[in-house]
């Protein structure tokens, strides 16, 4: 099958262990959503090594993509790229790669915030209109909301994020990711088997987290072998999801927004999901959540927000497509949304 007649967007994610490509029509219809994830032998995310695993399987995944979309490379009409945050060498191979892509075709480059590419997307798969949004991953926990022009954060991690917490811990109890199931999918599981509860710190400062403090104490905890290792993962959850909670129910009474959005790696969990969903039935705000496929890093995110610019007038002059280590959520223009 041939859409030729259609406009496409590719979208080209690799802030991290994932290198993603997805194809999205300007009607907001995902063709395509192909990721290559680099796993470490030991310990987190290697950036240098992350990388090269990205330059080895671009071309595959490229094509891979195309493929599945049933379009040509002549087909599309828009290149758009993870800009940033995320780590350097990871960052920069995407870059590459979109620049080329490109130039190549002779077509519009996009360089997109990845952190709102999570709530776009999120927001075009779920419908949510204006919502609080709770973004957690493996190296993001955010609560923010939109407000005069952009998104505002309300509320974020003042040192590890929720992802990182839990893939450290998983780690130091001897959980190793496997193919199609990461480490927090395995202490989600275990936690659903434990039964005591075991204090951990709980720190809300205002309305910033800190989760390094509950970390080391579980982990500890896991060292001293005192309590069995469902009911540390059981008390873990509850602690980080506890906190989690309380801060994104503030930010909802404050705004008085009427949806709450779940979305980034994490927000597969289920019983962050039924924790989310019950403050916000409390404050007769509808509750949503990102289907799995888009929760981790994906292409089509990108190529989704890649679209959002380009409508916009957002372009991204090739000589001046560096990527952004640390650009902030709330430092992006999001014109698209009119409140």
């Amino acid at each position: 099958m041939h859409r030729s007649a259609m406009t496409y967007c590719l979208g080209i994610e690799s802030t991290a262990d994932d290198f993603s490509v997805g194809i999205v029509t300007f009607e907001g219809e995902a063709l395509a959503n192909v990721t290559s994830t680099y796993m470490s032998e030991s310990g987190g995310i290697h950036p240098r090594e992350a990388a090269q695993h990205h330059t080895r399987v671009v071309g595959k995944v490229l094509r891979e993509a195309l493929r599945k979309a049933h379009i040509e490379p002549k087909d599309v009409e828009i290149v758009a790229f993870s800009q940033g945050p995320g780590m350097g060498p990871c960052l920069r191979t995407g870059a590459t790669a979109a620049r080329a892509l490109a130039s190549y075709l002779d077509v519009p480059l996009m360089g997109v915030n990845h952190l709102v590419a999570h709530i776009e997307i999120g927001r075009l798969a779920t419908g949510a209109e204006d919502p609080v949004t709770l973004f957690v991953s493996g190296g993001n926990t955010i609560v923010a909301a939109f407000d005069v022009g952009r998104y505002r954060i309300f509320g974020e991690t003042l040192d590890i994020a929720i992802g990182n917490c839990i893939d450290v811990f998983a780690r130091e109890a001897g959980l190793r990711p496997e193919e199609g199931l990461p480490v927090a999918a395995m202490v989600e599981e275990l936690a659903s088997r434990g039964v005591v509860f075991v204090p951990l710190p709980y720190t809300v400062k205002g309305m910033d987290l800190s989760f390094s403090g509950l970390l080391t104490a579980a982990t500890e905890l896991l060292r001293k072998t005192k309590y069995r290792l469902e009911d540390l993962c059981h008390s873990l959850q509850e602690g980080i999801f506890s906190m989690l909670t309380e801060v994104t129910e503030r930010a909802l009474a404050h705004t008085e927004k009427k949806e709450v959005l779940l979305t980034g790696g994490v927000a597969a969990n289920k019983r962050l999901q039924t924790m989310l969903e019950i403050i916000a039935k409390e404050h007769e705000a509808r509750f949503c959540v990102v289907p799995k496929q888009f929760a981790m890093d994906n292409g089509t995110m990108i190529a989704w927000m890649g679209i959002l610019a380009y409508q916009h007038g957002l372009k991204v002059p090739i000589e001046k497509s560096f990527v952004r280590l640390k650009w902030r959520l709330d430092e992006v223009d999001v014109p698209w949304m009119k409140r």
